[in-house]
């Protein structure tokens, strides 16, 4: 049996309806809806048709969890407050405006998120950040460096310093 678009949509959730709070009517119509926060969540003002009584539902993105693959092979969720907690100390007594710092944190998670895989290393994580850092602030991007990277002494550390500075010299010309 064929059926209209409306009436296919409305077979195939057969059963997967919105209740009611109040009398466990299936049926209900929006009658005002509104994007939240920052427009990732959609806010239903709905009547029952039932009962006549109104409620609110959201309706969200689902997001799939995105797992971290740690440098000793562990596994943990992906964290978005574990950057922006590093980036803030990385940035400490820098001229860096919060701001920069959201925006930053805001495109490696996006980074993450549209890479569509179901795990990232947080060697991949930690070169987002240096790269986002090197173009911030250079100090910031030295510090997070020397804790990322793990100098073992000032020679490896001053290598890294040079490496900068000769980058820095070659794309002045």
């Amino acid at each position: 049996m064929k059926y209209s678009g409306a009436a296919e949509l409305r077979r195939r959730t057969r059963g997967n309806h919105m209740r009611c709070l109040y009398c466990n009517c299936t049926e209900s119509k929006v009658i005002d809806s509104r994007s939240a926060d920052d427009d990732r969540t959609i806010r239903r003002r709905r009547e029952c048709i039932g009962c006549g009584r109104r409620f609110t539902t959201y309706e969200t993105i689902e997001v799939a969890p995105i797992l971290v693959v740690k440098s000793d092979g562990t596994r943990q969720a992906f964290d978005v407050t574990k950057i922006r907690q590093g980036i803030i100390k990385a940035c400490e007594k820098t001229s860096v405006p919060l701001e920069k710092i959201d925006a930053l944190v805001e495109d490696i998670s996006k980074q993450v998120y549209n890479s569509m895989e179901q795990e990232i290393t947080s060697k991949q994580i930690g070169e987002m950040v240096m790269e986002g850092l090197k173009e911030l602030d250079e100090v910031a991007y030295v510090r997070y460096a020397s804790v990322y990277r793990s100098f073992k002494d000032i020679s490896s550390f001053m290598s890294e310093l040079q490496r900068m500075m000769e980058k820095k010299a070659s794309e002045g010309k």
